[in-house]
C-alpha cells in the first residue's frame, strides 16, 4: 500500500484500537511522576478529546471537528509550559502505548512519525523552577 493511499485509522484497526491506545497512553501518563502533575485531576475529558482527535487525524470520522472545531493544537497547548523533558516523556508514553496495543506497520510508522514531529512542535519553554506548573494550570500571562 503506497503511503499516499494509507488510511492509518483503518490500517490500525479503527475506533476500538484508538480507544485502547488512548486508555493505555493515559495509564502510562498517570504512572509517570513528571507527567501526571501536568495533567488535570480529571483526565476523562482529555481522553475523550484525544481519542476523537487521533481518529480524525489518522483518517477516521471527523467527530472532533464536529464537537470542538479546528484542533489548533499549538494554540490549545500554548498556555501550558512544555519543555523537552515533558516532550520526551509524553512521546515515550505514546510510542510505548502504540507498541502495547499492537499497531503494526505501516500504520505504526506513520503514527510514530506524526507523534515525533507534533510533540517537538508543542515544546514552548525551557525548564526553570518558576515555570514548572501543571498543564491544567495556565502560566501567568504577564511573563
Amino acid at each position: 500500500m503506497a503511503d499516499a493511499e494509507l488510511n492509518v485509522y483503518e490500517a490500525a484497526g479503527g475506533e476500538p484500537v484508538f480507544r485502547r491506545l488512548v486508555e493505555v497512553f493515559y495509564a502510562r501518563v498517570e504512572a509517570d511522576p513528571v507527567l501526571r502533575p501536568m495533567f488535570p485531576e480529571d483526565m476523562e475529558p482529555g481522553k475523550h478529546w484525544q481519542q476523537l482527535f487521533l481518529m480524525q487525524l489518522f483518517g477516521g470520522p471527523s467527530l472532533y471537528a464536529q464537537e470542538r472545531g479546528h484542533p489548533r493544537l499549538r494554540m490549545r497547548h500554548l498556555p501550558f509550559p512544555i519543555d523537552n523533558d515533558g516532550r520526551d516523556r509524553w512521546l515515550r508514553c505514546m510510542l510505548e502505548a502504540i507498541d502495547e496495543v499492537g499497531i503494526a506497520d505501516p500504520a505504526r510508522s506513520a503514527m510514530q512519525d506524526y507523534f515525533e514531529r507534533a510533540s517537538t512542535f508543542m515544546v514552548n519553554t525551557e525548564p526553570t523552577a518558576s515555570n514548572v506548573l501543571q498543564w491544567g494550570t495556565p502560566r501567568d500571562k504577564s511573563e
